[in-house]
């Protein structure tokens, strides 16, 4: 399961009333090979499902993830800060080994 805590909620919220997404949308998250520690995380906003997605609701947010970034999402907490010093989306992922120093990349 993928939680979501409050500011990222209001933040999803808000970006979705913006983006003029169609009913129904919601969170895609997804891990993919890259960065410098390997893996990168993948957000974005999505209204189609497929075959291979699990489907979770958190604080009011569906998010979706594929079976295979599941894996290693496990537990993970996704969090927004608005602060000066670090601007977006940021994942608390307690199966990552290793971060890298911007915290958009892992390993496992």
């Amino acid at each position: 399961m993928i939680k979501v805590n409050d500011n990222a909620k209001e933040k999803i919220t808000a970006l979705l009333a913006e983006s003029g997404k169609p009913e129904g949308s919601f969170v895609r998250v997804g891990v993919k090979g890259g960065g410098c520690s390997g893996l990168m995380y993948n957000l974005d906003f999505d209204s189609e499902l497929t075959d291979n997605d699990k489907v979770f609701e958190d604080n009011g947010v569906k998010v979706v993830v594929d079976k295979k970034s599941m894996l290693y999402l496990l537990g993970t907490e996704l969090e927004y800060s608005g602060g000066l010093n670090g601007k977006g989306f940021s994942f608390s992922n307690p199966n990552a080994s290793r971060t890298c120093g911007c915290g958009e990349s892992f390993s496992i």
